[in-house]
Order: structure tokens, then sequence, then C-alpha cells
């Protein structure tokens, strides 16, 4: 089904956002969605995105918040009516930016949830199967705790990333930002497993490949490419069948991958690089680490930590 257009100057901006800025096709369309949300406001009011005025910003995120809209998307939702006329005032289009003073939007610091490294690995070898799914399903969550990646850069992967011989990963990310990321032992043993005759090939079996599906490196029960939603249901299952009673997503692996690393010493930037952060203000917030883990940290690594209290 064919997305809903904006008026002229929004599908600019869109089209811009795609071919000259390279955003990839799902932060456009969230993009689309919030502008046609506004649009829709707009002309409650009588106005159009080109005749709008400041006060007519604000009643439209006030109308979100009365909606019981999240913060992030309302952010969201400012920050494309920002990159509209921002847009649109660099083009020539209009002589004043009427979002200059639009009301801030605060989201809440949220410190991501990871689980312990006991419960990654009790979540791993509780899959040790040699059926095809059960070597997918653990090549998939070895990745995803292994490198860090998001689960749509995972869906993505094609049998061409892989590089074994210099130990590396080509993973695709926002922006369509290419990164190579190191791939440990675990996780290198777990995609040979799945690659090798008892896995994916015996998966396929007689079943007829599209062109596209020839090359996917992950593969669903009908030998099509796995989806982000056919990841997210098999990690729940997975975390289910091991026993975890906190909620298990393919980004709560992520998180718990530089939590980890960052407790075992990692240096902030290298785990900036790892998960493709294009700011490392973004890493930093896996360094809210727990009081205790901080106390336990300072006191090993200070020379002058350790001890007889001071009477």
């Amino acid at each position: 089904m064919a997305s809903k257009r904006l008026d002229l100057v929004g599908e600019a901006y869109l089209d811009w956002l795609t071919i000259e800025k390279g955003r990839s096709p799902r932060t456009v369309q969230s993009y689309r969605q919030d502008l046609l949300r506004y649009e829709e406001s707009l002309e409650t009011m009588g106005r159009k995105v080109t005749t709008a005025q400041p006060a007519d910003i604000d009643s439209h995120l006030d109308r979100l918040r009365n909606e019981k809209k999240a913060s992030a998307s309302i952010a969201r939702s400012r920050s494309a009516i920002k990159g509209l006329y921002t847009f649109l005032l660099d083009e020539g289009a209009l002589s004043v930016d009427p979002s200059v003073n639009a009301s801030a939007v605060r989201v809440p610091s949220r410190i991501p949830k990871a689980l312990s490294e006991d419960s990654v690995l009790r979540l791993l070898e509780s899959i040790s199967g040699d059926d095809p799914l059960s070597l997918r399903d653990r090549a998939v969550l070895e990745l995803l705790y292994g490198t860090g990646a998001r689960v749509s850069e995972i869906v993505t992967l094609n049998l061409s990333d892989l590089s074994y011989d210099e130990g590396l990963l080509r993973l695709i990310g926002k922006g369509d930002k290419e990164r190579l990321v190191p791939v440990g032992r675990a996780a290198h043993e777990a995609v040979s497993s799945w690659t090798s005759p008892l896995g994916r090939s015996r998966l396929i079996g007689e079943k007829s490949l599209s062109r596209e599906d020839q090359h996917a490196l992950f593969l669903n029960q009908r030998a099509k490419r796995i989806t982000r939603q056919g990841i997210h249901l098999m990690v729940q299952k997975r975390a289910e069948r091991a026993g975890l009673e906190s909620v298990v997503s393919p980004h709560v692996l992520r998180h718990s991958c530089a939590t980890h690393m960052l407790a075992h010493g990692a240096d902030v930037r290298v785990v900036q690089e790892l998960l493709g952060h294009s700011s490392v203000a973004t890493t930093q917030i896996y360094t809210k680490v727990s009081q205790d883990h901080l106390v336990v940290a300072y006191t090993n690594a200070h020379p002058r930590a350790s001890g007889p209290t001071p009477t």
C-alpha cells in the first residue's frame, strides 16, 4: 500500500532526506508520519506549512502531549518539523523559520537494561541442538551479543559480509553507514556451524530460493530472509525456554554487549565504534553503572583506594 503523501514542500523535504542525506527508508517513513500529523493539526487551525506561526507548532506539540504520546515520539516530531523548516529556509521558500522558538521536549534519560553475564551465558548455552533452527538461533544470538549489532543489521547480512580470514563482519548501520566489526571465537564457531551443510543448506533442502534469499545469511523456516519480527520472536521464545524472568530482546543483547565490555575495561570510544554510534555521548549512557560496581572498580583500580580507613 502506498504511503499517504504530504504537500509539495513536505515531499520535497523527504526527497532531500533520501537523496542528499542518505536517510534510511524507516527514518523517512517515520518523518512522513510525523509531518502528516503536523499537517492535520495545521488544517484544523486553518494553516498550511508555509503559513504556520510559532504558536501553531506549540499547539501541535501540546496536542501530542494530550494524546499521551511518549516524550521520545514528541521529540522526534519536533525534530522533523524543525528539519522541514530549515530545509525550506535554505531553499528560499521561506524567509522566517517559525520553529526557532518551538518549545523544547525533555526526553528522560533512560539507562539501558542489560542482562547479567550469567544470564547471557544461560541463554546461549540453552541452545545445544544440532538441528538447523538451533544452529541458526545460536548463531544469531552469538552475533547480537558478540558484536552488539542492531537487529536491523543482522537481518540484512549476506553471506558475502563474512570475512573469516580477517575475523571481521561487515555491517550496514543507520544511514547506510558501513562498518567492520570483529567476530569473537564463540560467534565465529556458531556462524560456521550454521553455514555448514548441517545448518543453512539442510534448512533449505529442496526449497526454491529467490535471488535475494540466495544471498541472505539468515533464513526462516520457509527459506526466506529472516525478518526483524522473526528474530524478536525467536529471542523471546529462547529466553523463556532458558528460564530468564527479565524481558529479553535483540536490543537488550546489544545493551548487554556494551555494558559488559565497559565493565571489563574497554575504552568508551572502542565501544562507540563497535556499536556504530555517531556520537560518543550515546555510548556514555552505558557508563552509568551501579554504585556497587563503581565502588568495586575504584577500589581495585586506584593505587590509594585500599588500606585502613583513617580515624
